[in-house]
């Protein structure tokens, strides 16, 4: 598949990275915005602009499968879907940020006058990331939640600590509750699927799948801790710090926005009604202190730059927050962040791959979400109507992987070994990612 990408920031280096090997990629953007990041990456480069109808024919842009316009300008993006849809079949994904475009131009997509638009997929990744935080925010024990099967199954991610009543046994010796599976493990950095035989280890992040009512009973017995999310500090009172505001306060849950921009303070303190709006420097350690940070239940930076985020995070911690949440631009940087001791590191470039993946790239297969930096997949698929039905135990999958849900019709089933699977099921599974493939291809040939 050839794909061609406009932009060369940190999200179109992320889009890249993930889909060269099997595909044809060519990126596009002025010689000023390229970064040597991209000359170690085998896809073709083509300097100038991506409205430019001339240099779309010239190299044969006009030719490809896919058109990504992901620069940081929403107009530029606009223009240039509208370019690549003038000349070419090309399926188009348009990086929306502002909200009165995103929402206007989805609400013409859905219209029944006009369904030809020229984006066939708009994303917003403040959005994407907006929906992340909060769902982190209010599990607070977990440092990764993922809901499936339309909120009736979800994926938790818990650290095993000295006190945790699960720590240095087997899985097989734990008493957890029904439809509870332990789909995966990441120990020093490095992700793997257990068996029943598996220890649990101080320090190991351990990932659950099942119902959202057992899962709430595990986080109620056996992660249950003294953090109840009551304050939020919010550090950044850009997009994404205000849709996090907005929907907190839906929730209920009172928060304080740091914003050092005194207009945007402006701006933000008229659409909010429950929150408290301060314009000042999130770094400013004397600010957060007379502000009673150390009284937060959960601090949030969410500014657009990696160092800021690290820095304020670093602060809080200082001070005692009891858990501290990072944005995240260059996914690079995750690691790093959780290596300092940041509880929670997200970015929201991973989430939008996502969904250039499920639609456009493998439109069968669902990716419903990636873990530990793509390390694990967890990916959603339908059974073949000539799929011989037999028990999970009878599957014999060539590679280590978990069918975690089983969605018949509209029941939700969480599996064990002698539960019977059937032609059209649709199955969530949690595989590592260089297995993910050969697993799909073996389901449907069974």
């Amino acid at each position: 598949m050839k794909i061609v990408i406009s932009g060369a920031n940190n999200r179109a280096l992320l889009i890249a990275t993930s889909l060269f090997e099997d595909h044809d990629i060519v990126l596009i953007d002025k010689e000023e915005n390229l970064s040597d990041d991209f000359n170690k990456l085998d896809i073709e480069v083509v300097r100038g602009n991506a409205a430019d109808i001339k240099i779309l024919k010239e190299n044969h842009l006009d030719e490809c499968d896919v058109f990504i316009a992901c620069t940081e300008s929403d107009e530029a993006n606009i223009v240039a879907c509208i370019m690549m849809k003038s000349v070419s079949q090309a399926r188009t994904v348009c990086f929306i940020s502002q909200e009165d475009y995103y929402y206007s131009l989805n609400a013409v997509k859905n219209s029944n006058f006009n369904r030809d638009i020229f984006a066939d997929y708009v994303i917003r990744p403040e959005e994407l990331l907006t929906q992340e935080l909060f769902r982190i925010i209010t599990v607070p024990s977990a440092t990764h939640v993922e809901n499936f099967a339309k909120g009736k199954a979800r994926m938790l991610e818990y650290p095993v600590k000295e006190t945790s009543p699960i720590a240095n046994k087997k899985i097989k010796e734990c008493s957890f509750p029904p439809e509870i599976l332990i789909v995966g493990i990441t120990r020093n950095g490095e992700l793997f699927v257990p068996s029943g035989d598996t220890c649990l280890e101080i320090g190991d992040k351990v990932i659950f799948m099942g119902s959202v009512k057992s899962l709430d009973i595990l986080a109620a017995n056996v992660f249950r801790e003294d953090i109840k999310v009551d304050k939020i500090i919010i550090i950044g009172g850009g997009t994404v710090g205000l849709l996090l505001a907005q929907a907190l306060e839906e929730a209920d849950i009172k928060c304080k926005i740091f914003e050092i921009n005194m207009k945007r303070c402006e701006y933000i303190s008229e659409i909010l009604h429950k929150s408290l709006v301060i314009n000042g420097d999130g770094t400013d350690f004397q600010l957060l202190l007379n502000e009673e940070i150390e009284d937060a239940d959960v601090l949030i930076s969410v500014t657009d730059n990696d160092e800021k985020n690290l820095l304020c995070s670093l602060l809080a911690k200082q001070s005692g927050v009891k858990k501290v949440i990072s944005r995240v631009s260059k996914a690079v940087n995750v690691a790093l962040f959780e290596k300092v001791g940041i509880d929670v590191a997200v970015t929201q470039n991973e989430a939008a791959m996502h969904e250039i993946y499920n639609h456009l790239i493998v439109p069968n297969i669902s990716i419903l979400a990636t873990v530990e930096r793509g390390q694990g997949e967890i990916m959603e698929l339908e059974l073949p109507e000539n799929f011989q039905q037999r028990k999970i135990m009878d599957l014999k999958l060539p590679h280590k992987a978990i069918i975690a849900v089983i969605t018949r019709r509209n029941r939700v089933i969480i599996p064990r070994g002698d539960t019977m699977v059937f032609p059209k099921d649709n199955l969530i599974i949690f595989t590592m990612q260089e297995t993910s493939e050969a697993i799909q291809k073996y389901l449907y040939n069974c």
